[in-house]
């Protein structure tokens, strides 16, 4: 079902312009700003400062100071953790802002970002509570002479790099975590979807963060993003985005050693067996290839059938495909909002045409829509996908599904494992040995059984091979901010190690 876009959703919306947050100022850029235009509604929404690597250095200074110098890194565990209980209820009550701003710059649902942004406001109480218990360890084991204490101290300045398809909900797995720890940041966002980030920097001034605890530099990741990942100044790096970008990322910062933490793309399979709950699995599997429109790196993006069912489950995971709601990202009923940009619109369009000219059946979909205003993609499945073809190993970031077929389980492991990508999987069958054992072969950071694309703060989330390195939430997260000290303390007097043996007998 598709809806056409209201030309007049936006029609008493001014852009609203933004500046950016370097040393508890708000400061504009030297350049042009970056003018927003809405996709899903083809006019311009917002405008950002088109930050330089100046004010990259200027930030990545204060963050600097505000570590080594600052309070932040020295207050109690009880106080960071105060302020970030005040700045989650703040992020609650200024909810219906920030979903706007997500919904109008990056083409979201509108009611998909407000559960997003309740799903922030759970991380952020969820860090301040990780913030109280971060702790090293003792050991008395090691003889009555030694006493040693393992320290858990904050890593230092971190970089923190966002992309677009989620503005406020990634950066939330990211930030309070690092502030829980002690550390100072700086933050940079996709430079088409900064807004809500930008409004979170308010949101934190209020809440009692000191100056140059948090900056938020906007622009691009070739002026602002190259310096944040290779200044000698920024101890750690956390980026979200493509596995492209990741590796550069990396490259950047090996420069100088630092700490890398990456969560970048996805290509993940949904095993389907005979014996499972196939009401439960269309559901699933239309909501995991077209969440977000697809652009999702958990994206089900992979249907991996067992043989002897996968032409009934196409054919109703089709029909239910044709009741999915495309259309204005500002509607509530809406489910499939605008694809980012034109640009990458066309991208899934070859996608598709290619995996046809290879021999793929579109089984629904497949075209681009014309909703009078704005970029959208139909909800598309690919039917009779083998695994070589381009559209079964590679990240389309679009709501494409593609079909293929196994007829043993080893088979179906096998297929699932055979992409570059290892972010997340599931597997459906009533028989639990069966996902027990899809479980435990299949090499993703998150495996799901007979459901898919759950999740909750305290789940660890992250992939194997080169869907990143590290893992966000979960108990741990905050330590991945920090680095441990060992503290080896002596009692009593110390044995000369230059005195002979024999006078050490005497």
């Amino acid at each position: 079902m598709t809806v056409l876009v209201n030309p007049k959703a936006l029609v008493d919306h001014a852009p609203r312009d933004f500046k950016m947050l370097i040393d508890g100022r708000w400061s504009e850029g030297t350049a042009d700003p970056i003018e927003r235009v809405a996709p899903g509604h083809g006019v311009v929404v917002s405008r950002f400062q088109a930050g330089t690597r100046a004010d990259a250095e200027r930030a990545i200074a204060a963050a600097r100071k505000a570590f080594d110098t600052g309070p932040w890194p020295r207050m109690t565990a009880s106080e960071r953790s105060g302020i970030l209980l005040k700045a989650a209820d703040l992020i609650a009550a200024r909810a219906e802002e920030l979903a706007f701003l997500d919904a109008v710059e990056a083409g979201k649902p509108i009611s998909q970002v407000r559960g997003e942004i309740a799903g922030s406001v759970d991380i952020w109480r969820y860090a301040a509570a990780l913030a109280r218990d971060l702790h090293g360890e003792s050991y008395n084991t090691l003889g009555d002479g030694t006493l040693g204490v393992v320290l858990r101290e904050a890593i230092g300045v971190v970089s923190i790099i966002t992309p677009w398809n989620f503005p406020f909900l990634i950066v939330g797995q990211k930030l309070p975590f690092a502030l829980a720890a002690g550390c100072t940041t700086v933050v940079k966002p996709s430079e088409l979807s900064s807004g809500s980030t930008v409004v979170l920097g308010e949101i934190l001034e209020e809440a009692g963060l000191p100056k140059g605890v948090v900056n938020i530099v906007t622009g691009t990741g070739a002026e602002v993003g190259a310096v944040m990942t290779s200044h000698p100044d920024v101890d750690m790096v956390s980026f979200t985005g493509s596995t492209g970008v990741g590796k550069l990322t990396m490259a950047n910062a090996a420069q100088t050693l630092k700490k890398v933490s990456l969560e970048l793309g996805g290509k993940n399979p949904q095993i389907v067996f005979p014996d499972a709950d196939l009401d439960g699995f269309i559901d699933a599997a239309v909501f995991g290839a077209y969440f977000n429109a697809g652009e999702c790196c958990n994206a089900g993006s992979r249907l991996i059938l067992h043989k002897s069912i996968a032409e009934d489950v196409v054919k109703r995971v089709a029909a239910l495909s044709e009741k999915v709601r495309v259309g204005d990202p500002l509607d509530p009923q809406t489910q499939v909002g605008a694809i980012i940009t034109p640009q990458h619109l066309e991208k899934i369009a070859g996608y598709i045409s290619g995996a046809a000219d290879g021999g793929a059946d579109v089984a629904h979909g497949g075209k681009a829509l014309d909703l009078g205003r704005g970029q959208f993609m139909a909800p598309t499945i690919l039917a009779n996908v083998t695994p070589d073809m381009p559209v079964a190993r590679e990240e389309v970031f679009g709501p494409v599904l593609s079909v293929l077929t196994f007829e043993t389980t080893a088979q179906a492991i096998e297929i699932a494992n055979a992409v570059d990508y290892g972010l997340s999987a599931g597997v459906w069958s009533k028989d639990f040995d069966t996902c027990l054992t899809i479980g435990r072969q299949v090499r993703a950071g998150t495996v799901w059984m007979n459901t898919f694309m759950d999740g909750a703060s305290e789940l660890p989330f992250g992939g194997y091979k080169q869907s990143g390195l590290g893992r966000e939430l979960g108990r741990h997260a905050v330590e991945d901010y920090t680095e441990t000290k060992t503290l080896n303390m002596h009692i009593g007097g110390r044995t000369n190690w230059w005195m002979p043996q024999t006078e050490k007998l005497a």
